[in-house]
């Protein structure tokens, strides 16, 4: 009888650990993957950007990427060509790649 109980105890220990491993898997797939999947998306798409590029910030503002340093970028807004703001590339949410011709505005001097 004692045998028994302990085979029985023993079996539902084992189905225990397989249930928990079973658990993190499930929360791997469906919680961390998708995350780190993310994360290399955003990283690649700020390490891509160009001058010229169109952007949407996380503020929701569309803009043109006028100058790049390593951790901000100056984007220019609306169609005043007054409106240049700097900002960190974190604040970037969305890049859409300039066609071939475009080249950035160069600074005039007005007289």
């Amino acid at each position: 009888m004692k045998a028994l109980a302990l085979a029985s105890a023993a079996g539902g220990m084992g189905f225990t650990i397989v249930y928990m491993i079973a658990i993190i898997a499930i929360m791997y797939f469906l919680l961390i993957r998708p995350q780190r999947k993310e994360q290399k998306r955003v990283s690649a798409m700020l390490a891509d950007m160009a001058v010229g590029d169109s952007v949407v910030t996380t503020g929701g503002f569309y803009g043109v990427i006028l100058d790049i340093t390593d951790e901000d970028v100056i984007v220019e807004f609306g169609n005043n060509k007054n409106c240049r703001i700097p900002m960190r590339k974190s604040a970037i949410a969305e890049v859409e790649k300039a066609d071939a011709g475009y080249t950035a505005p160069a600074e005039t001097d007005k007289k």
